[in-house]
């Protein structure tokens, strides 16, 4: 059965994938050599503008374009200086001119280097070093890459202040034209691309000089509203000079204080579909969220506008339509509020996994008591069964809270800890509300559903609840902006196979076990999909760790033993399914691919091992997070040393559960599988473990739990079963395995 429902799986996502990757309408690009359209593209950077800067009378111009064109809020992600996690000036600029995150030695931030002139043009001074610097990171970055490629195919460049010359430049690091100032520069018309600096914010944030610790001192809220009142001035002077056939593009390209933070995206005039950009939200095949795009995006829609080929190493998409807007009041605090969500996430974020930690760790010394020691009989132990459900619910619940603005309130904290634990409350009442509750696995069951079927519906519909969740994916950060992030893997995977084992169990007791396996082995093969499909779940690491768990559990519950030889075959056959899955992906237009395809493009190009590196760097990394090790350390030893052990009320809980409920050890296992290799294959390392083990073992103390009840009343009096090892019905071999 297993061969064929593998080759079944195979067979569909090569089908599906190749489906998927049918062409799709972009803005198509000229071959490479040929003339630049007649196609003006004027792209303003005001390093620090922020959406809270636009207001309809200190920044008219701005507010203007807003209701003309396309808006959203822009992730600026680049090289950080050494301990600082902002965009600083000059890696905005590299970035632009390389097409992506690109950066600058040194550990401040400063302005960018005054133009050596060079007749009408100019030469950027330390070029070279900015080449070596980023010649030697691991993103492939080429900076020159934008000025380079207009002026290679016949076509003019214009640059206006010292970062845009640094965005302008070719790969030697020559501007053919430029001017200080947008007088200076005098007619416009003969230019395909004008690139302006506008640096007022930029100049009052690094102007102000830096404190102790050597970090910029941020200027006053006063200081900083003249500072954009004189920003939007200079875009109003530039927008009156521009021919009217003009595309402008308009973006806050980095940060302008010590904490990083989401920045303003504008177009107006013609798009790269040939119509103009029509009033609304912006969007980006980088994002697939509405109101977001990234930088490089800046540097691939002024490449498609122009219609030029983009270099393989241009990661950004053009920026396109993403729907309506609001009145332009309504869409500037919409797109300030989305900066605000992530700034309070930033917050709140480690707060909560510590208090989580520290929750976690009483209740599991609680429980132990609880459980081993009989103490408070059968009302504890009812009591630790409903805390134990709410507990389990806790991390998909994480994610139902970005259902309500909790960051919008004073107490952004405790509005949080409320909304996360309504909805838990909510789960656990559904948990207790039917027949299902007098059973070892029904409670499980739903909860584990519940988890499951969101996360999976989420990822299907955009993952809109992952963003700015304290699980999820902050796109300040810009690590994802779509599909699974790790944890929310964790929480899907787990969940997943812990509802699959609790739909199973009614089936077992009718003796259905063929017709259980199939309805697992159906919904599993889902699930992995689900979790690897590019327009969905694009999680590459997770279908790796994902496979093994979801097979684990079907071997298990189908009574095949889980050997050695059968682990190599399942690890090969997850190595093809995201083979297939990066391949399908990499066949489909560039501006349509994935970070899968761009995996395989690396791969094909021999540049996946420095990709390679990086993720594994940053999980050994995570060993460092101390309330995560420690969590997952102590869940693990309560699973093994409290559960799985014999106590005074006889035989192990873990075993009774096992015996009331078989398909229950097929599950843990097969969520322990998923945790394990999730831990060894993906960049968040210990998180993965951390958050699967919080589902996981709280709903197994809950149907352990259960189990201890329900013999405690079938033998009153009496310890429930004596310690004894565990039948074959059971599925275990000896009373202290888990």
């Amino acid at each position: 059965m297993s061969r064929w429902w593998w080759l079944s799986v195979l067979t569909t996502l090569l089908g599906t994938f190749l489906l998927a990757g049918a062409p799709a309408t972009a803005a198509t690009a000229a071959p490479g050599g040929a003339d630049v359209k007649p196609v003006r593209v004027a792209l303003i950077g005001v390093p620090g503008l922020e959406w809270s800067d636009v207001n309809r009378t200190r920044t008219p111009n701005l507010w203007r374009m807003v209701d003309q064109g396309g808006s959203a809020a822009m992730s600026t992600r680049t090289i950080p200086p050494p301990e600082r996690a902002i965009t600083c000036p000059v890696a905005g600029w590299l970035t632009v001119s390389a097409g992506q995150r690109a950066g600058a030695p040194g550990a401040g931030c400063g302005l960018p280097p005054l133009p050596e002139r060079a007749a009408e043009g100019a030469v950027v001074p330390g070029w070279d070093n900015l080449m070596t610097f980023n010649d030697a990171q691991s993103y492939g970055t080429a900076i020159g890459s934008l000025g380079d490629l207009v002026t290679a195919s016949g076509g003019k460049v214009a640059a206006i202040g010292p970062g845009a010359a640094l965005g302008a430049a070719d790969k030697s690091g020559k501007i053919a034209k430029y001017a200080g100032t947008t007088e200076a520069l005098g007619d416009l018309t003969p230019y395909n691309l004008i690139v302006m600096e506008i640096d007022n914010l930029a100049k009052a944030w690094i102007g102000a000089g830096v404190d102790a610790t050597g970090a910029p001192i941020p200027p006053s809220t006063r200081v900083r509203q003249r500072a954009a009142a004189d920003s939007d001035r200079r875009v109003g002077t530039l927008l009156r000079q521009l021919p009217p056939d003009t595309t402008v593009l308009v973006a806050g390209l980095s940060d302008g204080s010590t904490d990083p933070h989401l920045h303003v995206a504008l177009a107006t005039g013609k798009s790269p579909s040939g119509r103009p950009y029509p009033r609304g939200y912006l969007t980006s095949t980088s994002t697939r969220q509405n109101a977001l795009v990234t930088l490089p995006d800046l540097t691939s829609t002024a490449i498609s506008l122009l219609g030029l080929p983009q270099p393989a190493g241009v990661v950004g998409r053009t920026w396109e339509y993403a729907g309506p807007a609001p009145a332009t009041a309504g869409a500037v605090a919409d797109l300030a509020d989305a900066d605000l969500a992530s700034q309070v996430l930033r917050e709140v974020r480690a707060p909560f996994f510590s208090m989580l930690v520290i929750v976690q760790v009483v209740f599991y010394l609680l429980a132990a008591v609880a459980v081993r020691r009989r103490w408070g009989g059968s009302r504890v132990l009812f009591a630790t069964e409903v805390v134990a459900v709410g507990s389990g619910a806790i991390a998909v619940s994480t994610f139902l809270a970005q259902l309500v603005p909790w960051w919008s309130t004073g107490s952004a904290m405790v509005t949080l800890l409320l909304t996360i634990l309504g909805f838990a409350g909510l789960i656990t009442a559904a948990a207790f509300a039917g027949p299902w509750r007098r059973t070892v696995y029904g409670p499980l069951t739903v909860v584990a559903a519940v988890t499951s079927i969101a996360m999976l519906l989420d990822v299907m519909t955009g993952s809109r609840l992952q963003v700015n969740a304290v699980g999820g994916y902050e796109p300040v950060t810009g690590g994802r902006f779509y599909g699974f992030g790790n944890i929310a893997f964790a929480v899907f995977a787990t969940g997943t196979v812990m509802f699959l084992s609790g739909v199973a169990q009614p089936l077992l007791e009718r003796g259905r076990k063929v017709l259980a396996v199939a309805i697992c082995a159906a919904y599993g093969a889902f699930a992995v999909f689900a979790n690897g499909w590019p327009l969905w779940g694009a999680d590459f690491g997770g279908v790796l760790a994902f496979v093994p768990g979801v097979a684990v559990f079907l071997l298990l519950l189908s009574g095949k033993k889980v050997s050695a030889f059968r682990l190599f075959l399942v690890g090969v056959g997850a190595v093809v399914i995201i083979g297939l899955i990066t391949f399908a992906d990499w066949t489909r237009p560039v501006d349509q691919r994935t970070h899968l395809g761009d995996f395989f493009q690396q791969v094909l190009d021999g540049d996946a091992l420095p990709v390679v590196g990086r993720k594994l760097e940053a999980m050994i990394g995570t060993l460092g997070n101390l309330p995560l090790t420690i969590l997952s350390l102590v869940a693990l030893a309560f699973l093994f040393l409290v559960l799985a052990r014999p106590s005074r009320w006889g035989a192990s809980a873990l075993s009774l559960a096992y015996q009331r409920a078989p398909s229950l050890r097929a599950g843990l296992f097969g969520a322990l599988t998923c945790a394990l290799v999730g831990f060894l294959v993906n960049d968040s390392g210990i998180a993965i473990p951390a958050m699967a083990l919080t589902i996981a073992v709280p709903l197994t103390l809950a149907a352990s739990v259960q189990a201890l009840r329900l013999s405690a009343r079938d033998e009153p009096g009496a310890a429930p079963i004596p310690p004894a090892r565990s039948s074959a019905r059971a599925g275990s071999k000896a009373p202290h395995a888990p």
